[in-house]
């Protein structure tokens, strides 16, 4: 007997990713936030994270 392994085909899960936006208007994605983070830091402590759903 075949396997139905909780059934059919399922909608893609979304995937949140993190915005840093500098000053400038360069906006730049991560994974993780602390990914952004740690970018923000580098750039001064200038920017603003903020999370997309893509």
């Amino acid at each position: 007997m075949a396997c139905n392994c909780g059934g059919g085909a399922r909608a893609p899960q979304p995937v949140v990713v993190y915005e840093l936006t500098l000053p400038d208007g360069t906006v730049r994605r991560y994974f993780t936030y602390q990914e952004a983070d740690a970018a923000n830091k580098r750039a001064g402590s200038t920017g603003v994270i903020s999370t997309a759903v893509q």
